[in-house]
């Protein structure tokens, strides 16, 4: 989905490309790499590859290796999915000093290219628009290629590069089980599809079923593995965090971005790059742990449109998760909150239908006070605000049906309270989306 306006020939192609093929997942390889090989294959023509998969925190542990890259005056693309406002997002084009999301001409160009060649053949969406991705990016010198997996990994369209610099996988939970499989097995063996032989692989931290197919295929296929816990280690110490692995330690500021679980992601992120530059610098770390942005993930919304709808002094929190261990980690999160700062907790709660809301909302019980579910716009499958409410009550949190984010919000600001609330508004990326679309805040 796409919020921002529509102002280009680009976004007329997008919206051509959606009608390839009947489907919008369908996972394979066979399309794209055709499309690929009309392209000159230019998956071989990229620079350095450090290839993400995982289910929660493989963007969060890309914007940490960025900002750390960075840091150290490396040039760096970034392929990200899906977008939050604009389609832009999911390219960023590397240069020193800094990258940039693709512009209009450079994505129109490329788009009209991959449209020509694929001469309308079946392909999906994802599929088309990775070619066109890997088309700019082989065309625009970098140090190195962040690449994050769009859905599991073996079958994924951007599985096609054969020796990246490094793989990492962040933690594996059960998420998308129509694609991926209902067992967690399943969905690791999907994530271990990325790993590739004599190349270091790195794992976050893992539920044991997950780790025992994940570390199985590592030693298959002979990738050199670094174990997050067994060879590399994270704990926050006196206000710092400490990193440690067999090089040594590193003591540096807590990371921007909220919640203990960003501790993990970014221990992840400095496992991966210590792996592919061993040389690479305590400050490059220190910068890039204090500045690293990711949007929709814990984003404290703090001006904006939809700001000044919310009671006077509320606290409101913008996090795109959508499944039972995001949940897990957003209500710890807000959890440690409350005991800094305690306030009243309300979580504006929108989802979709291919997601378990119910185990979504348990993980907040006995924390949020009440839940105001508001629809998805534009999203076919997503939950009636009324469906989400109802299922609320029937596990024990007061919930209430609002027609929009903005409604919910004039809802709460009627209200006297003791204490302005902190609001969590969650539930589904395509609402952080919305939501940073609406307020005026879009990902830059």
């Amino acid at each position: 989905m796409t919020f921002e306006g529509a102002t280009g020939e680009w976004d007329a192609i997008l919206k051509r490309l959606l009608d390839l093929h009947p489907k919008k997942i369908d996972l394979s390889l066979g399309r794209v790499i055709r499309l690929l090989d009309a392209l000159g294959s230019p998956q071989d023509r990229l620079p350095p590859v450090i290839h993400v998969a995982g289910t929660n925190g493989k963007g969060s542990s890309i914007a940490f290796m960025r900002a750390i890259l960075e840091a150290a005056g490396r040039s760096v693309h970034v392929y990200t999915s899906p977008h939050l406002v604009r389609f832009h997002e999911r390219i960023r084009l590397g240069r020193k000093g800094g990258g940039h999301l693709v512009s209009d001409a450079e994505l129109t160009s490329a788009l009209k290219l991959c449209e020509k060649l694929n001469e309308g053949a079946p392909i999906t969406f994802f599929e088309i628009t990775t070619a066109t991705a890997f088309k700019l990016f082989s065309e625009h010198p970098a140090d190195y290629l962040l690449l994050e997996v769009g859905l599991g990994g073996r079958l994924d369209a951007t599985n096609v590069v054969e020796r990246p610099a490094a793989t990492l996988v962040t933690p594996v939970s059960i998420d998308h089980p129509e694609f991926l499989g209902t067992r967690l097995a399943d969905i690791a063996f999907e994530k271990a599809g990325i790993l590739k032989p004599k190349v270091p692989a790195i794992l976050g931290p893992q539920q044991a079923e997950a780790f025992e197919v994940l570390s199985g295929r590592a030693r298959e296929i002979g990738a050199p593995l670094s174990v997050a816990g067994q060879d590399f280690f994270v704990r926050e110490e006196h206000g710092r965090l400490i990193f440690e692995d067999e090089r040594g330690l590193l003591d540096l500021p807590l990371p921007r971005l909220v919640g203990r679980h960003q501790h993990q992601n970014a221990a992840a992120a400095i496992a991966t790059l210590r792996t592919v530059e061993p040389e690479l610098s305590a400050a490059a770390a220190e910068i890039g742990v204090a500045t690293a942005k990711w949007a929709a993930r814990l984003q404290p919304l703090k001006r904006g449109r939809l700001v000044t709808l919310a009671p006077e002094g509320a606290e409101i929190w913008l996090d795109g998760a959508h499944n039972e261990d995001g949940a897990r980690v957003l209500s710890q999160a807000m959890a440690d909150c409350e005991e800094k700062a305690p306030r009243p907790l309300v979580l504006v709660c929108g989802t979709l239908a291919s997601k378990d809301t119910t185990a979504f909302l348990r993980a907040f019980k006995g924390l949020a006070q009440e839940v105001l579910a508001v629809p998805v716009t534009g999203e076919h499958f997503a939950r009636l605000p009324l469906e989400v409410a109802t299922i609320a009550n029937s596990i024990g949190i007061p919930g209430v049906a609002c027609e929009s984010i903005e409604s919910a919000l004039r809802f709460l600001a009627a209200r006297e309270w003791p204490l302005p609330p902190r609001i969590l508004i969650a539930g589904s990326l395509y609402l952080a989306g919305e939501v940073l679309y609406l307020n005026g805040t879009p990902p830059v």
